[in-house]
């Protein structure tokens, strides 16, 4: 997969796939749309000592950087599974500023992404590691999780990753009560979201984006 870097408009990077025409990230701003979505949205609604993460795309690591500033913060320890099909090259992890924006470190933001494909990696005594490098429609996946980041290429590029049989399966490793959150608010995702046993709500939007989905495993 092609990629190049591309500056939005918080002064953090992303990653433009000119063949898809998709960024990874809002044009509004990567770090702006990934706290919102998956943290404010997302984590600061889990209240509990011990918190476990299934991510849907892994791509630049941003969502497991915050992730872990913001658990860190609030004495919460972290177990962060991603799956990812085309991983970054360490040469353009190097290229991208997160740690630099954030004010964190760099050898944390780098360790993520050494950290060994497959195998759970202890990154630090609080946040541990595991990457799956896979298609997840062809992967059975295990675990009970307490929220589920999706953060797929969009359904109009990716349709076959927001399908009924997808979200299920993100439905099937999440605990009661888990959540689901999602930047994208379309109808059809949230109506395959319902068909798979959510309970789903609108709320608001990053900066560019009118709504985004979160979503409850009731039972």
């Amino acid at each position: 997969m092609n990629r190049k870097i591309i500056i939005t408009e918080d002064g953090s990077h992303s990653l433009q796939v000119p063949e898809l025409k998709e960024t990874y990230h809002s044009i509004h701003g990567a770090i702006q749309e990934s706290k919102h979505v998956f943290i404010k949205s997302g984590l600061s609604a889990l209240k509990q000592n011990d918190i476990s993460i299934f991510e849907m795309g892994f791509g630049t690591g941003l969502n497991a950087l915050l992730s872990y500033d913001y658990c860190h913060s609030q004495q919460q320890n972290v177990s962060y599974t991603s799956i990812e099909k085309y991983p970054l090259s360490l040469a353009e992890v190097k290229q991208l500023n997160f740690p630099e924006q954030l004010s964190l470190d760099r050898s944390f933001f780098d360790r993520l992404h050494t950290a060994q494909w497959g195998l759970r990696s202890v990154i630090e005594p609080d946040f541990n590691l595991t990457k799956i490098k896979a298609d997840i429609s062809r992967t059975g996946l295990r675990g009970t999780h307490d929220i589920v980041f999706f953060d797929a290429f969009g359904p109009d590029i990716q349709a076959n990753l927001w399908t009924i049989d997808i979200l299920s399966k993100m439905h099937k490793i999440l605990r009661p009560g888990g959540l689901f959150v999602t930047y994208s608010a379309k109808g059809q995702v949230r109506r395959n979201l319902q068909e798979a046993g959510f309970t789903v709500e609108r709320l608001p939007g990053p900066p560019g984006k009118r709504e985004m989905i979160r979503a409850t495993k009731i039972q």
